[in-house]
């Protein structure tokens, strides 16, 4: 038997998920097990865990030091920060199993020859990074086995001439220590196959499944000794003969998707996705210092979490945090590929959505601005300086995302994203009239529709970077032959550390800022912004008097009655009235100081 012990928290996360996991986890295996001297156990915590363990809790890093030493626990490799292994791209694979590798050789004085694939998440190329790395066996789910003829005990898996022993962790039996005892489960395993068969299991049971504690399961064990055998698998596998050779297909573990479906169905996983090739890209292009370069690879890694791509932990899609924590990685790593003196400001057109439409990146020295055609609106919002994605939001949120609205719609009826009769115009692609490069400025065209609300309503907009700020331009003209009466309303979302680390002030030109209180904007054209937390200002300004309201954006976790801060909207109104071919223009800027 093969008993495992596995744990990550998402780089990122808050101390507190660090020391919850420690005490319901790290602690009560180790030390219950030092206890019994005579079990053997595998052990794979993430660099990140066990990095963490080190410096908050050092006196458990030393034990288990010591029974490494003595050949009691053996320590498994893996991706530092536990990433999503099929989705990286391959010197990313090798960099950071090695870099897991060599912290465990380097503090506990043993080379590992395993590797923990997160998720399980697994392609059969996987195999060939593996070996490369001098890793000889690994672990998958027991359902992912089921597609190769039910097969049950350890097998091989083949890639381009290479090759890697396969062990199946059989969670079922797992799941049967919460009403059984271990001594039950072993002699009732036993009991299905031929008597003097040897046969060799992997369970690896979560605190929860092993009922009355560490302790007893252990003391239960501990007498199966007639039967039963703990083994760690680098005793084991490299003696092991006449496996059989399998195919297993993409795949993970039975309660998650493979992690490329993942991505693809899941918008905050997808965007933080996208950047982190992006990202890649950069660096490989980046030809100066390759201590530079090679530190920036590793601020990529820590972007690559299982967190964020799959089911597992504590998803991207409702963890603010872990989001902003993945794009300050990549924003560190592209800084340290902007040398001083030689960055150039730019717009590129590239599909950095990978959606066969190109998006349009502003690059200056302090802000990314990334545009799509899908909304015309602002997608990502970096800046550099403090390293912070402040369009970091949920479900496809833009910055600029635009509405036409009935006439007399209220500021409360705002937060509604679906008031009857509106046209919601991020549903709709905006085409592009004009790039002009070396003015780094981009024309879009939304226009007329037949069949909608205010369908006849076409609009012009203009994207433009200047130092530390960007405008965004207006013209609105209504194409019908009669008059349209509506409420324009371009939105933007912010994202924040939370709720209490932002204050707004109505800023109206000639009048002396007032702080906004209720959320309600009065008669102003401009707002600004306290990023107390990244100690930055933002100041949005328009060059036409608005109302409006700034609300804050939740995501609403209904099973467990919880809600997620966000960002918040903020969304200028104005109210217009346009005869026949007449237009509308208005033009917003949006500038950073810290």
């Amino acid at each position: 038997m093969i008993l495992g012990s596995h744990a990550h928290v998402p780089y990122g996360a808050e101390t507190a998920e660090f020391e919850k996991i420690y005490n319901d986890v790290l602690m009560p295996f180790v030390c219950s097990l030092n206890k019994f001297p005579e079990i053997q156990a595998l052990i794979h915590y993430s660099g990140v865990l066990l990095n963490w363990v080190e410096r908050s809790h050092p006196e458990l890093f030393m034990l288990i030091e010591d029974m490494v030493s003595r050949k009691q626990i053996e320590m498994l490799s893996g991706g530092f920060y536990e990433p999503i292994l099929p989705i990286i791209p391959l010197q990313d694979k090798i960099g950071q199993i090695e870099l897991l590798t060599t912290y465990l050789r380097k503090q506990f004085g043993k080379k590992p020859h395993g590797c923990w694939i997160p998720a399980f998440a697994w392609e059969q190329n996987l195999v060939s990074p593996l070996v490369s790395c001098d890793m000889g066996y690994t672990f998958l789910h027991e359902s992912q086995f089921s597609y190769a003829d039910n097969i049950d005990s350890p097998c091989i898996c083949e890639d381009q001439g290479k090759i890697i022993i396969v062990f199946p962790i059989w969670d079922s039996l797992s799941n049967t220590l919460a009403k059984k005892s271990i001594k039950t489960v072993l002699q009732e395993c036993s009991g299905k196959y031929p008597e003097g068969k040897e046969i060799i299991i992997s369970i690896f049971p979560c605190s929860k499944a092993v009922g009355k504690g560490w302790n007893q399961f252990f003391e239960e064990l501990s007498k199966c000794g007639n039967f039963a055998e703990t083994i760690t698998p680098g005793k084991l596998y490299k003696n092991l003969k006449g496996l059989k050779k399998i195919f297993i297909p993409d795949s993970a573990s039975i309660q998650d998707v493979p992690p490329r479906s993942f991505i693809a169905k899941n918008h905050e996983s997808s965007r933080i996705y996208s950047k982190m090739i992006f990202t890649n890209v950069i660096i490989n292009q980046f030809k100066g210092d390759k201590s530079r370069k090679k530190t920036a690879r590793e601020e990529i890694w820590k972007a690559q979490n299982c967190a964020l791509y799959s089911n597992c932990g504590c998803q991207a899609e409702n963890n603010a945090l872990l989001r902003n924590a993945s794009y300050s990685a990549l924003l560190s790593a592209e800084r340290l590929t902007r040398e001083r003196g030689k960055f150039a400001p730019s717009l590129v057109p590239y599909d950095i959505n990978t959606d066969n439409i190109d998006d349009w990146l502003f690059h200056d020295t302090k802000i990314n601005c990334y545009v799509q055609s899908l909304g015309g609106g602002i997608f990502e919002l970096d800046y550099l300086p403090k390293t912070w994605n402040y369009l970091n939001t949920i479900n496809n949120r833009l910055g600029f995302a635009d509405r036409l609205l009935p006439f007399g719609t209220s500021g409360v009826d705002l937060e509604n994203e679906k008031i009857t009769g509106t046209r919601f115009c991020q549903n709709e692609y905006y085409e592009l009239l004009d790039l002009d490069k070396s003015r780094r400025r981009i024309k879009l065209m939304l226009r007329p529709r037949d069949n909608i609300p205010f369908g006849k309503i076409s609009i012009k907009k203009s994207y433009s970077q200047k130092k530390d700020s960007i405008c965004v331009s207006y013209s609105l003209i209504n194409s019908s032959e009669k008059p349209e009466k509506f409420q324009f309303s371009p939105m933007i979302d912010l994202s924040f550390h939370s709720t209490d680390s932002v204050r707004f002030f109505s800023c109206k030109s000639g009048m002396e800022e007032t702080l906004i209180t209720d959320f309600a904007v009065k008669e102003t054209d401009g707002i600004k912004i306290h990023d107390l937390e990244n100690e930055t200002q933002i100041l949005f300004t328009a060059n036409r008097v608005s109302e409006g309201r700034i609300s804050p954006v939740y995501l609403i976790d209904n099973s467990k009655k919880n809600k997620f801060f966000q960002a918040y909207c903020i969304m200028p109104v104005y109210r217009l009235s346009l005869a026949p071919q007449e237009s509308y223009s208005i033009e917003f800027i949006l500038k950073f100081t810290h």
